[in-house]
């Protein structure tokens, strides 16, 4: 597929060095998101999910994954990125903390309902960190990725104690990318709605972009 046909293709320039089901997956939600916009993840994993019959551990460490790399950016950005305000600068090391955190939290949930929590994947954001304006591009649609990631795993989790976990998770991420949008001066909600491709379109579209 042409870059020039991608609504993100920011997305389509991270690398996830990984070869466990979940840095799969994660590939997969970026190239979905590269090809049909963030929100149109939501269809193509609850489906993966389905098909796979996971359980809650799985689920879990799908979202562990998603936090790796979200911290993993913002502890990047932080070190790297030039021409931050004051401001700026305290919300990428506040939303770096808050990620951390999702991580301790998930991996202590997988611990303790018997689980191993997933291996950290390395990660190769690209050219995100050349310019202020790349960087809070790439924040804002990392984070619209997260809330579509988790509203797709959301209906294929079983115990109502481990929804309520990671509901609690996806408005803190809801309110990050409402956070980046206000930064940026574009809307931080903009649609009533979530909205998202089929399934089978947003499949055929990222196949190209999937890297082994």
């Amino acid at each position: 597929m042409a870059s020039s046909r991608l609504v993100a293709p920011e997305l389509a320039t991270i690398k996830v060095h990984g070869m466990t089901r979940e840095a799969f997956l994660m590939r997969s939600t970026l190239a979905a998101g590269a090809a049909y916009g963030t929100l149109s993840a939501t269809g193509l994993i609850s489906k993966a999910l389905a098909e796979s019959g996971s359980g809650d551990v799985d689920i879990l460490n799908f979202a562990l994954t998603l936090e790796f790399l979200e911290n993993e950016f913002y502890v990047q950005a932080a070190e790297q990125v030039s021409g931050l305000s004051d401001y700026e600068g305290r919300l990428t090391r506040k939303l770096r903390d808050d990620e951390k955190e999702h991580i301790d939290a998930l991996t202590a949930t997988i611990n303790d309902l018997g689980g191993t929590p997933v291996e950290k994947p390395t990660f190769d954001f690209g050219g995100a960190f050349a310019s202020r304006a790349a960087y809070f591009k790439l924040a804002n649609t990392l984070e619209d990725t997260g809330v579509s990631a988790y509203n797709g795993a959301g209906p294929m989790i079983e115990s109502t104690e481990v929804l309520a976990a990671a509901g609690s998770i996806v408005q803190i991420e809801g309110r990050h990318a409402a956070m980046v949008r206000l930064v940026r001066d574009v809307a931080p909600a903009p649609q009533g709605f979530d909205k998202a491709s089929t399934v089978d379109e947003v499949t055929e579209a990222i196949d190209p972009l999937i890297s082994s």
